[in-house]
């Protein structure tokens, strides 16, 4: 596979999001801990800005361990990140390839011992990994293989390896900072959906730091379920789901359902229409704030700040 040509074009790859699918770049990072297995490991191809032959990496004094350093990319200062050393693989191939992403409005390197391909995948191919043991892997893919078998990659939580590494660097809930309290009508509730359990930690904190009573989901499915769930009970009392859930907030990466089909639902049907749904997402920039409006939703916030995200509850509260 060339690198040169690794990332398809972007407006290619948005049209994804209509049919509840996305892409995912696979890579390898060594030998797994007591085998000589090399494991897939995949990220959504929406975060990675570019694929490039490891470059000159400068060491930086009193860095976390699995810092390798910093990086000159294009003229930015970018720290590196020793992906094999985080999920304990040995790269005996070395660190091969650099990965840069962007996440959460930063931009970070992540070393890899090598990039494999980019597939395409339905979301309802992807089982939550919650339980399964490694809190570095929000989630596992299953991929088709050769003679009808099933290989299977596991989708590493960036939320949760750069709070490891790097937390001061990451957009931290500034729980003093949210302002007034974020008001409801009487009796509803935030209904909140997100797949990484860190990510779900800092939603809570800072929603009780609004004063916000909330219902926490882990994917698209199970958010989409519940508000059904909460239409039943509300219709049988003679009210409906709007009375209920003041607001949906939601992630768009989510293994079974996305925040992007999630999202349509809720706005195609007339049950729901009302409900204001905001995107609450790592995936920055304009291109995806783009693909955020067109399927319907009220309000973008990028994680993680507090402060931001109660500004954006209050707007489309008082809509």
């Amino acid at each position: 596979m060339s690198l040169s040509t690794t990332l398809h074009d972007v407006n290619e790859r948005a049209q994804l999001t209509s049919n509840n699918q996305f892409e995912l770049m696979l890579f390898r990072l060594g030998e797994a801990p007591g085998s000589d297995r090399r494991e897939l490991f995949g990220i959504n191809v929406f975060k990675v800005r570019e694929i490039l032959v490891m470059p000159k990496i400068t060491g930086i004094a009193n860095a976390p361990p699995q810092v390798l350093g910093v990086a000159n990319i294009r003229g930015q200062i970018i720290p590196v990140i020793d992906l094999p050393a985080m999920v304990g693989c040995t790269p005996k191939r070395g660190h091969s390839i650099l990965m840069v992403t962007e996440y959460a409005r930063t931009t970070q390197a992540f070393a890899v011992e090598e990039v494999d391909e980019i597939v395409r995948l339905e979301w309802s191919d992807v089982l939550a990994a919650e339980g399964n043991g490694g809190d570095l892997v929000t989630s596992i893919a299953k991929l088709a293989g050769e003679n009808g078998s099933t290989r299977l990659v596991q989708v590493l939580d960036v939320e949760q390896i750069l709070r490891s590494v790097m937390p001061a660097a990451a957009n931290e809930t500034a729980l003093d900072a949210v302002g007034d309290q974020v008001v409801l009508p009487p009796g509803s509730i935030v209904l909140a959906a997100d797949d990484s359990p860190v990510a779900r930690m800092l939603i809570e904190q800072g929603l009780g730091a609004m004063g916000v009573s909330f219902v926490m989901t882990k994917t698209g499915q199970e958010a989409w379920d519940r508000l059904q769930s909460i239409d039943d009970e509300a219709r049988a009392e003679g009210r409906s789901a709007a009375d209920r859930v003041a607001l949906v907030l939601t992630d768009l990466e989510m293994p079974v359902m996305d925040g992007f089909t999630l999202t349509r639902n809720i706005k195609q049907d007339p049950r729901f229409r009302s409900i204001p749904v905001v995107i609450h997402s790592s995936l920055t920039g304009s291109t995806n704030e783009a693909h955020v409006q067109s399927v319907g939703a009220d309000a973008y916030v990028a994680k993680f700040v507090a402060s931001e995200l109660a500004s954006a509850l209050r707007k489309v509260l008082v809509h």
